[in-house]
């Protein structure tokens, strides 16, 4: 088995990784800063409570993928001898079900607000001298932690793909649909300002809507995942990935037939090639590595893929790692 960390990212992926982790550092003091100003300014607003804690959550995420990032790096030890690889699908599963509870909860409190038909308001403050609105800086706020992670997002959605990290993927989909969540908010707001007291919580009802939709399916994703389900990786199509392994496999000479079944871990792909030989010869150590070498060749994303071999008429019985 080779040593995770060199086959983790290959040499050309770094620069990408190093991006991503650096996005993920400023999206994370970024949220940080949406927080507490929020907390600061959202009064008795449902939509506005609906931001904060969606934003409050949307804090697991990148901090999942930090420290995911670190630990698939870890080598294979005698506890965990298949290695780190599905700390990305543990962090995956964490924001994924975050996401999805958080909305399931702001659906509920919105209900509620609707059916006891609670009328919120919004008051005034002094500042410089002058009155002003809250809801003015409710809007100045929502801005603020809408449009700088609209752009985060953005950034990231190509480094998740080049990648294949669906946790950066699912965090980098949710930050570019923050505009989203915080135009419905300002909507709400303005419609406390003009009269409309259950325009508020018609609001945080379409927030809480968007985030269960994107909750449920991400989660939906991490656990099929985890449960070892058929690769389909970012960018790509998993079954042509399965397709290109056998195809260079029965290209060599000495292999008759060639079947392989794949499994995520992580960002990575893991499986097994059951390879038929012709004739009733061993395989020399060359062709085993050749082999090896053929199925890594293939995609930088693939890992350990074990070898079942056995001759034509009979069952594979004997396996090498690549």
């Amino acid at each position: 088995m080779r040593l995770a960390q060199q086959y983790e990212y290959p040499e050309r992926l770094q620069p990408e990784r190093r991006k991503a982790i650096l996005l993920e550092w400023i999206t994370f003091a970024y949220l940080l800063s949406v927080v507490g100003v929020m907390y600061l300014v959202m009064g008795a607003s449902q939509a506005m409570k609906a931001a904060w804690l969606e934003d409050s959550l949307s804090l697991i995420p990148p901090l999942s993928f930090l420290i995911a990032i670190r630990l698939v790096h870890k080598a294979p030890s005698k506890i965990f001898p298949f290695g780190f690889h599905r700390a990305s699908s543990i962090a995956y599963l964490a924001g994924s079900l975050a996401l999805f509870l958080m909305g399931a909860y702001l659906m509920y409190d919105s209900s509620m607000a609707l059916l006891k038909q609670e009328k919120p308001t919004i008051p005034t403050v002094h500042m410089f001298g002058t009155t002003v609105w809250m809801g003015w800086i409710m809007i100045a706020v929502l801005t603020w932690s809408g449009l700088p992670a609209a752009i985060l997002g953005r950034m990231k959605l190509p480094l998740a793909r080049k990648l294949n990290d669906k946790a950066l993927y699912a965090d980098a989909a949710m930050n570019s649909a923050d505009w989203q969540t915080a135009a419905a908010a300002i909507v709400g707001i303005l419609g406390i300002g003009l009269g409309f007291w259950w325009a508020d919580a018609v609001a945080a009802l379409f927030i809480s809507f968007s985030i269960i939709h994107d909750g449920f399916s991400n989660l939906k994703d991490s656990g099929a995942q985890l449960l070892d389900r058929t690769p389909e990786p970012l960018g790509s199509n998993g079954e042509k990935l399965r397709q290109a392994i056998c195809d260079r496999l029965n290209a060599l000479d000495w292999i008759e037939a060639a079947d392989v079944r794949l499994r995520e871990v992580g960002h990575l792909v893991f499986g097994d090639a059951f390879l038929t030989l012709t004739g009733d010869r061993k395989p020399s150590q060359e062709q085993i590595e050749e082999a090896e070498r053929v199925v890594r060749d293939t995609d930088w994303r693939v890992g350990d893929v074990a070898l079942a071999i056995g001759h034509s008429g009979h069952s594979p019985n004997s396996e090498a790692g690549l």
